[in-house]
This record gives C-alpha cells, structure tokens and sequence, in this order.
C-alpha cells in the first residue's frame, strides 16, 4: 500500500544523509546583534532584517536572549510537519525549502538569501510547511514566535514588516512560477542563473548540485548537465571551480529572453517533468 508519509521520510533520509534537525546553541540578545558585538558588526539584521522597523528604544521590550548558530552546507532546520515554534532570519549562506510530491519526486519551491526570513507559517499556528536545508555554510538567527507576537504588540511598525514579509514570499512564488515552471530547459537555467547573480554581473556565482538544480526547474540531472556544459563550451559560464562559475550577464539576459538558441535546438524545447 501506498504510504505518502513512509516515502517523504525515505526522500528526507536520502537527501539529509540521516542528519536530524540541528539545534543551535549560541545566543545573543537583539541588542547585541543591533550594537554589533559577538562577530555581529556586518550581521544584515542591522539594517534589512525582521527586527530593522524597531529602534533602540524598542528593544527595550525584549528580553529573551534569540538564538543563533553557524551550520554546515546540508544541514536541516527544520522538516515539514513539524510543529513551528520560532521564524528564522538568515545572516550568511541560503537555504533551500523543499517539498515533496505523491510519486516520491522532491522539488526545491524557494531559495532563501541573507536577510531573507523563513518559517513564517509559525506565526499563525501552522506546522512547518517545508524541508529547510541549507545550501552551503549559512548563519541563521532563530526568533521564538512568542517573542515576535510580543514585539509586534508593542510597536505597530513590527506588524508592516512582518506585513511585507509575507508579501515577498508571495511575489517569489509567483516569479518561482514565471520563470523557472516555464520556457526550454535553457532558459530556465539562464533565468536561474541570473537570479543567483542578483544583478551583480561581476561577481562569481555560486552554483548548486546538479540535482538541486533540476529540483528547481523541474529537469532532469542529466538535462540540466547538457545544458552548463554546453554553456561552458559557448563561453558564457567561465568555471572558476567545479560549483563556482563567472557568467556571461548579456548573453544569458538574451538566452533567458529566447534570443539564443542552443546547439540542440529542438531537443531542449519541452520541459522534463
């Protein structure tokens, strides 16, 4: 018989190597990360994270010290289904949230950069919604959701920001859709590739496994390796090492527009599943 929640544990062994969700075991206070101190001083929750609407008067209110860790590339912060007791905001590194399908297959719905916040369905009494797995060295900071519904009752600027949070995952799951659901399978990995770069043409890009890749656009592996290498013989990927790449800007804003066809043409014309 069919047992949805035996294969999802079976994908979660594989894809976690059997790791269990981390527990983080250092702390600081939000006013220590505002002032800088414990290794803080370019901690994006200064200026771009949950807490920037509050000023140093409002952190007056906290009290509870907010948990905070380095991890490893692959490590889980939390699975699906579990009961949500803090949201997460992000310092270094990105993580990937995943989900699982009937027939077994996992697909990557979010990437998460520095600043960005996760675990947001903790604030209205939901288990978690997603796999959270870290792509590469990542720094997280872990806000417990009683703390945050406290915050927010004292200063109404709190609410906004949560506010445009949830607006901001709803704008990226729609542009998730737009451009990585749609389209050849080379234009979605220039459209991928383009959003790895965030518009900085100059900086190398840090790539992900060929899997996590195909997870995002729904290719197969081998696809999605036809397609980097064929872009390395063309000169538009320059590899620096094996996962980290310098790019061509122009010429993948044009292959993600479907200006540039590939040396297949026809054979990369119908997404893979």
């Amino acid at each position: 018989m069919y047992n949805p929640a035996g294969v999802q544990d079976k994908l979660q062994r594989e894809l976690l190597n059997g790791s269990e969700p981390v527990k983080l075991i250092k702390t600081m206070s939000v006013r220590q990360a505002w002032q800088g101190r414990l290794q803080c001083g370019q901690c994006p929750i200064r200026n771009s994270s949950l807490f920037r609407a509050l000023n140093p008067e409002d952190l007056s209110y906290i009290r509870q010290p907010i948990e905070y860790g380095d991890l490893e590339a692959n490590a889980c912060l939390y699975r699906t289904g579990e009961p949500s007791r803090a949201i997460y905001t992000l310092r270094k590194g990105s993580v990937k949230l995943v989900q699982y399908l009937p027939e077994g297959v996992h697909r990557i719905v979010r990437l998460l950069k520095v600043s960005d916040t996760l675990g947001l369905e903790a604030l209205v009494n939901r288990p978690y919604q997603h796999d959270a797995v870290t792509l590469q060295p990542t720094e997280v900071c872990v806000i417990p959701v009683k703390l945050v519904k406290y915050l927010s009752t004292k200063q109404p600027r709190l609410c906004n920001e949560l506010m445009e949070r949830w607006q901001q995952a709803l704008d990226q799951a729609d542009s998730w859709l737009t451009h990585f659901a749609t389209g050849t399978a080379r234009q979605r990995v220039a459209r991928l590739l383009l959003y790895l770069a965030e518009h900085d043409s100059r900086e190398p890009i840090q790539l992900f496994n060929r899997e996590d890749i195909g997870a995002i656009l729904g290719l197969t592996t081998e696809t999605v390796s036809r397609v980097i290498s064929e872009m390395r013989r063309q000169g538009v990927l320059d590899e620096i090492t094996p996962h980290l790449v310098k790019c061509e800007y122009a010429v993948l804003l044009r292959i993600a527009g479907g200006e540039l066809m590939s040396e297949g043409s026809a054979e990369d014309a119908t997404p893979e599943h």
